[in-house]
């Protein structure tokens, strides 16, 4: 298979990147210091493409790769590639769904401890020697309290089965319900109100573009706190970073940036939130597997004609 091209658009992880490079043509264009003169060189023979799940993918790019067959993405979101565009080129895009879920859905459940229970302001406060002067303020009660999960995809179940198994209550919101025991709600807004975290599980993309707004977190109220786990661009930053200085919220837990990893300095300078670097899939395990899979597409379509994980926009 070393005669087949691959652009590589991201910095991959070398347990990705070495078994590419043993078995394809890879021509790295996410460290090339020249890509209009590497294009003009390789454009020609590019037969696979592998990004990362927070990679964009301009059609520009893609013109420019006229034998381009399937686009391999490292991870499983991939709103950075144009879907449409690949549709109507015949391109195949493949990504790492499933392998990530149970990590990703325990971040969440982290992040709703953290929150809740207030366990990043008790180890600041054991650190900074307070404990021998008096005891930490109290937190909140997570049994009997309401999470509602804003696309129960894979990953919103699994955080919905976590949750609920420490006494949680569950709802959701999504394009259409399903046939769980969990209740529907259809209107965003509407979920924001009723629940005391708001879980924000679903894919990013234009469809999702700030979907969680001022209005929203209006509705979640000053008993409520925001969760991300998905994408930084399905809420909308600067009325997040207005809602915890005003009180129109009571807490946020992000692992996700609207541009990452640049953190506003404003959600940094607050107290009322947790912020983790996008770590919802960072074991070494699931790396791995995800990295298994991104390569295990490209070798299925290339030996085989077929591919392992087709997203579901071109299936």
């Amino acid at each position: 298979m070393n005669a087949i091209d691959l652009l590589i658009t991201a910095a991959l992880p070398p347990f990705l990147y070495e078994p590419l490079k043993a078995d394809y043509r890879c021509h790295d264009y996410a460290a090339s210091r020249d890509r209009i003169a590497l294009l003009a060189e390789v454009g020609g023979r590019i037969r696979g493409l592998v990004q990362s799940g927070g990679t964009v993918t301009p059609t520009v790019l893609l013109d420019d790769l006229p034998k381009l067959e399937i686009i391999s993405v490292f991870g499983v979101g991939y709103d950075g590639v144009p879907t449409d565009y690949c549709r109507d080129h015949g391109i195949r895009v493949t990504h790492t769904p499933d392998v990530l879920t149970d990590d990703v859905a325990d971040v969440a459940v982290a992040l709703i401890l953290m929150t809740g229970r207030g366990f990043i302001r008790a180890n600041r406060f054991v650190h900074a020697g307070k404990w021998v002067h008096g005891n930490p303020e109290l937190s909140t009660k997570l049994s009997g309290r309401s999470v509602g999960i804003v696309g129960l995809g894979r990953i919103g179940k699994a955080i919905a089965h976590r949750v609920e198994a420490m006494g949680m209550q569950v709802a959701y919101t999504g394009r259409k319900p399903q046939e769980v025991a969990y209740r529907y709600v259809a209107n965003l807004a509407s979920l924001a109100k009723e629940v005391d975290f708001l879980v924000v599980a679903c894919p990013g993309g234009a469809a999702t573009h700030h979907l969680v707004d001022a209005g929203v977190l209006a509705a979640l109220g000053a008993k409520g706190t925001l969760i991300n786990i998905a994408r930084g661009s399905i809420v909308d930053e600067s009325a997040l970073v207005r809602a915890l200085a005003d009180g129109t919220i009571k807490g946020a837990g992000l692992d996700v940036f609207a541009d990452e990893p640049r953190v506003a300095e404003a959600l940094l300078a607050l107290d009322n939130v947790v912020l983790l670097p996008h770590v919802g899939s960072a074991t070494k395990e699931t790396r791995q597997a995800m990295g298994d899979l991104c390569k295990g597409n490209l070798d299925a379509w290339f030996t085989r004609g077929a591919v392992l994980t087709l997203v579901p926009e071109l299936r």
